[in-house]
């Protein structure tokens, strides 16, 4: 049988984090693997309905990309990917928009109701609430050559948001779930890496924490072993001696965007961990990666 007194030094421990982030906003990227697993998506829901419950302001962006890959293997259609983006024809753009607007999101908000939130489904094109650009993807063919230019489609880059919507929602106690689906100057529809969305949301919001649910412990050492805190000028060292590599580095420079622009603090962890949120937030050691801007 458990100990009741070990129960209560949790929630002591607890305590001061609740008290320090109280009425915060904390923006969650939540993707990958994390959203398959049926264990985890319940403990997903219950941490951001807690935060909601004890006085915080969780707000979530969502990925999607295995869903929407799925659907367009059914159509019969050919996922292509230029480094690391999907190639988003019109036809492929209808496809994420009803993939992540009308089923992802929905069975996010659906999933965190039932624990007892009041989650609302968004789009980024609801208020404009993500105004995007067409993203320009250049290609580098080496030194005195002029770099490729190549045309990926309806893939975008933030170019504004709109904060509004959100603290009107987050006032009414709702939770916010957004897809990352951008809406440009004259109402054509983006599709906008959810790892960016979150983070310049992060900062439009002027974000407490900054979340990245992923399907690593979190940034790693040469020696492979966590590291449980790094300030940005360290990260960059990092990045420069390749040590953080591959996938890991746009969710790095993600991070490092969002605090040079006003986030407080970024954390990456192992969203396959349950109620690995409320594990990074509230106790001394956390699970992942804390990164901040050195003063």
């Amino acid at each position: 049988m458990e100990n009741p007194i070990d129960k209560a030094k949790i929630l002591v421990e607890a305590l001061p984090y609740i008290r320090r982030f109280y009425d915060k906003t904390i923006v969650i990227k939540y993707g990958g693997s994390t959203m398959e697993e049926e264990r985890v998506k319940r403990s997903f829901a219950l941490d951001v309905v807690l935060l909601k419950y004890i006085g915080l302001n969780p707000v979530v962006i969502h990925g999607g990309g295995p869903q929407i890959g799925e659907m367009l293997t059914k159509m019969g259609k050919k996922s292509q990917f230029v480094e690391g983006m999907r190639v988003t024809d019109g036809e492929t753009m209808d496809v994420v928009e009803m993939v992540l607007v009308g089923k992802v999101n929905k069975e996010i908000v659906s999933l965190i109701n039932q624990q007892g939130g009041k989650a609302i489904g968004l789009s980024g094109k609801d208020a404009r609430l993500i105004t995007a650009k067409k993203l320009k993807l250049t290609k580098s063919h080496g030194k005195g050559e002029k770099p490729e230019v190549i045309d990926i489609g309806m893939v975008g880059e933030v170019k504004a948001i709109n904060p509004g919507v959100i603290e009107a929602l987050e006032k009414e106690n709702f939770i916010p779930v957004i897809a990352p689906v951008g809406v440009g100057e004259r109402g054509e529809t983006y599709n906008i890496n959810a790892d960016l969305a979150a983070g310049k949301i992060a900062s439009a919001l002027r974000a407490e924490k900054f979340i990245l649910l992923t399907d690593v412990e979190g940034v790693m050492d040469e020696k492979h072993r966590l590291i449980p805190t790094l300030n940005a000028k360290q990260a960059k060292r990092l990045i420069a001696k390749k040590i953080i590599s591959s996938g890991m580095i746009p969710k790095v420079n993600c991070c490092l965007d969002a605090l040079k622009e006003g986030v407080a603090k970024a954390h990456i962890i192992d969203g396959r961990v349950e109620h690995a949120i409320l594990l990074e937030i509230f106790t001394d050691v956390g699970i992942g990666t804390q990164i901040y801007k050195e003063p």
